[in-house]
């Protein structure tokens, strides 16, 4: 097999949308755990997927 470069463009591109999957689901399942309307779920949703994507994989990697 070839093996692939850990930080090429399109490898990023796939962690981010699967982060911001999860963060979206993760965030929507708190808000509906708590009553939240629909809208309330959709906007902490965003967030929660803005705070993984941003805030995790936008760190460097210090070696």
């Amino acid at each position: 097999m070839k093996s692939y470069h850990q930080d090429c463009s399109l490898c990023r591109v796939m962690r981010s949308l699967a982060f911001t999957g999860l963060g979206m689901g993760v965030g929507a399942a708190i808000a509906y755990i708590f009553g939240a309307s629909r809208q309330n779920m959709m906007l902490t949703g965003i967030v929660v997927a803005a705070i993984l994507v941003f805030g995790l994989l936008g760190r460097e990697k210090r070696h």
